[in-house]
């Protein structure tokens, strides 16, 4: 999983509220079983206008001119900013995946549903929340600047704004340095892969019984 440490990103607004799993990456794309290949379908439905389907060529199909992601004052942003309860609706994991495709690296919202939150510190997203009244500031300066970007530094815990403000968020000790070091739940496993190989080869030293060997 990559690190986070700081991050400098264009601003995109998705000035919606209750956005659910399905708009984020819809059910038709969960047909696949590998985690990469998602983020041309992020927000597959509002972002173009003929419905898509596993396998398109993106390149091929009709982008939506007023969906947000397609303007192009936003064109390359790695810093989302929501409304409240972002994420919503079904457990997918291949919301996060789909975001983080794309290119996103981090999601400032006043709320979000606890399965996407969590998933999203599962494979390197850094989900945020803000007061509303914070994240409304910060939506009202991203529509009236172009080229509106933010640096969030986690060690810190801060966003600092364009004019050098900073704005401080909270976030679990664990969640952060789990962040921080790029570790998913395998790679906290794999720090103890020593000990596991050790706990093997003593149980098979054991029970030799234990070990399958495959009959051709």
């Amino acid at each position: 999983m990559q690190k986070f440490t700081v991050h400098k990103g264009l601003v995109a607004p998705m000035d919606r509220e209750n956005v659910d799993t399905d708009a984020i990456i819809p059910k038709q794309f969960l047909k696949s079983i590998r985690k990469t290949g998602f983020g041309p379908n992020l927000f597959d439905e509002w972002r173009y206008l003929d419905r898509g389907e596993p396998g398109q060529d993106p390149t091929l199909r009709k982008p939506n001119p007023d969906f947000v992601l397609n303007q192009p004052r936003y064109a390359g942003a790695s810093v989302l900013i929501a409304r409240k309860n972002f994420g919503c609706g079904s457990s997918r994991e291949h919301a996060p995946w789909a975001l983080d495709q794309y290119g996103f690296r981090a999601i400032i919202a006043p709320s979000f549903a606890d399965i996407f939150f969590n998933n999203c510190f599962k494979n390197g997203l850094l989900p945020i929340v803000l007061p509303e009244s914070k994240v409304a500031q910060l939506f009202d300066e991203t529509f009236a600047f172009p080229g509106y970007s933010l640096t969030i530094d986690l060690d810190r815990q801060v966003i600092v704004k364009p004019d050098g403000d900073e704005i401080a968020f909270d976030i679990q000790p664990f969640r952060k340095y789990c962040l921080l070091n790029g570790l998913d739940d395998i790679g906290l496993t794999l720090r103890h892969k020593d000990k596991i190989q050790a706990f093997e080869a003593e149980r098979l030293a054991k029970k030799p019984w234990l070990a399958h060997q495959m009959i051709a």
